[in-house]
């Protein structure tokens, strides 16, 4: 008997989840992939940012979900802490909606659920029919995930030590508390927890005084998603982490301090015990959200004393590019040159740190790479869209040239972060496949990138100072990194064959020689600039 319970529950368990991750998938295709992009904007006010959160949430169909996502933005510096947070208080409410859903008697709907979100996911004609599709099919598979729990579950009502143990919830909540918060941390799922505790109620397996603390214990767990995302991350997002957490503990031992009161409120909305359940479920966030958002300021500090620390992040989009002063040509264009020598800045510090997580393996540096690669490619774009739009303006033979000579820089700096992404990755892949690399080729990698690096500060220097005579160095010094890159090489590739060298690690090194070699290339473009004015 134990395995056929063990087996059915889990199979449902299983359904319940699949049905999640494909309804979600469905809802978020439906409404478009926007839901980042109103996770960045729509959180300036705490009272948009929760109703953001629930919305968000519920296209994602998990909080965890959704406060990832938070915390990945908070660690890119696309969000403070505040909007964090309010986001993260919505996102708590929003995962009540699936608890709500499941608490009805609607089961009858799964199988023709099921076989309608098919026949729209196969044979839609159009994309948002087949999502729609996908979103039914989701649903049909949750429902049945929580017939099939349900039914697995029925044989323990005639077990004594089960019901026993349930028991012990209602009398020692934090016994259930913790119980509740470690299943939901195992399965990453407060709604697939929540369905669980909603099955047992509903084969009358557990009492409505058990299944609170086990409820309360299933926001506790939820927080743990979070947590993992934080890891590593910078203070921001260690907050955004922080703040999930102390959120939901802060809020269940309130409702502790009023549990009497609280389940008596929640036993006269419904009559039905899976509905006081969701009920309490949704109580719970609601009431938590409101006391927040009282405190929200308070809580900032709160949380900024247990994560201290400052808060470093890149700073995403222009600093120095003002239409209002594109009247005046010369002004617009130093204002360019200020933006396009802060995105040089970004370009030799992501060399930099590719090069370290290169020679290194510190990998804790590629979520800020990534971050300043995106900002490379933003500051590209809005230069050369200001300098586009500058050019239609009445401008010396000069100022033209000029205006040409700040885009070809940009093109140039854009392609030096693509190349110094590909040695992060380079980098990432020998550290995670461990290959070996002889200390010949490191000394070889060590000489040739210092080499670049310096080439590449020298070309931005001139740049910056129209040094004709450093630029003409940058210029010809080009020549001798082509002839050193064949030189090493060919020493490589003698390794290789004389089995030296690991044949994995080979091709690597060439790769990252290649990608270096390019480097100096676009180096020695932007000092041709400063020769040709």
């Amino acid at each position: 008997m134990f395995w056929e319970i063990a087996f059915t529950t889990l199979g449902g368990l299983g359904l319940f989840l699949f049905g999640i991750q494909i309804m979600a998938s469905g809802m978020q295709k439906a409404a478009g992939d926007r839901f980042r992009r109103i996770l960045e904007v729509l959180t300036n006010k705490p009272v948009i940012g929760v109703l953001t959160g629930i919305i968000v949430t519920i296209l994602v169909q998990s909080s965890s979900t959704a406060s990832v996502m938070v915390v990945g933005f908070a660690n890119a510096g696309l969000m403070n802490l505040s909007q964090a947070i309010s986001v993260i208080i919505g996102a708590n409410v929003g995962t009540t909606v699936t608890a709500q859903l499941v608490s009805f008697e609607i089961w009858v709907i799964a199988l023709p659920a099921i076989g309608i979100g098919a026949l729209l996911n196969f044979f839609g004609v159009r994309r948002f029919q087949r999502y729609l599709g996908q979103t039914v099919l989701g649903l049909g598979l949750l429902f049945l995930g929580m017939i099939t729990m349900s039914e697995g579950m029925s044989p323990l009502r005639d077990l004594d030590a089960f019901y026993d143990i349930l028991m012990q919830f209602s009398r020692y909540p934090i016994l259930g508390i913790l119980a509740g918060a470690v299943f939901t941390a195992l399965i990453q799922s407060s709604s697939a927890a929540t369905g669980v505790i909603i099955a047992l109620t509903t084969q009358d397996l557990i009492p409505f005084d058990s299944a609170v603390p086990l409820i309360l214990g299933t926001n506790i767990g939820t927080s743990i998603t979070a947590i993992l995302a934080g890891i590593g991350a910078n203070v921001a997002a260690r907050r955004a982490a922080a703040a999930h957490v102390v959120f939901n503990v802060v809020g269940v031992i309130l409702v502790l301090i009023f549990l009497g009161p609280f389940t008596s409120v929640i036993v006269e909305t419904a009559e039905a015990v899976p509905r006081q359940v969701a009920n309490t479920h949704t109580a719970f966030n609601v009431f938590n959200t409101l006391v927040f958002l009282v405190f929200l300021k308070y809580f900032n500090r709160l949380i900024c004393y247990i994560i201290p620390g400052e808060d470093s992040k890149v700073d995403f989009g222009p600093k120095y590019l003002d239409a209002r002063i594109m009247k005046t040509p010369a002004v617009a264009i130093g204002g360019a040159k200020q933006e396009l020598l802060r995105m040089a800045g970004i370009a030799r510090e992501m060399l930099d740190e590719s090069m370290q997580v290169f020679l290194n393996k510190d990998l804790k540096k590629i979520k800020h790479i990534d971050q300043m690669e995106e900002l490379i490619d933003g500051l590209e774009k809005e230069i050369n869209v200001y300098l586009s739009e500058l050019s239609q303006h009445s401008m010396s033979q000069q100022q033209t040239k000029m205006v040409g000579n700040l885009m070809s820089a940009a093109n140039d700096l854009e392609r030096i972060g693509d190349h110094a992404e590909n040695i992060m990755q380079l980098g990432e892949m020998k550290t995670e496949e461990r290959l070996p690399f002889t200390n010949v080729a490191q000394e070889e990698i060590i000489e040739f990138s210092t080499k670049i690096a310096s080439m590449l500060n020298r070309a931005v220097i001139a740049f910056e100072h129209v040094d004709k005579d450093m630029a003409a160095e940058v210029a010809t010094e080009d020549d001798e990194i082509d002839a050193q890159e064949k030189i090493l090489r060919n020493k490589h590739i003698d390794r290789i064959n004389t089995k030296l060298c690991h044949p994995a690690a080979g091709v690597i090194y060439l790769d990252l020689l290649s990608n270096l070699e390019r480097v100096a290339d676009h180096a020695k473009n932007i000092a041709e600039l400063v020769l040709e004015e």
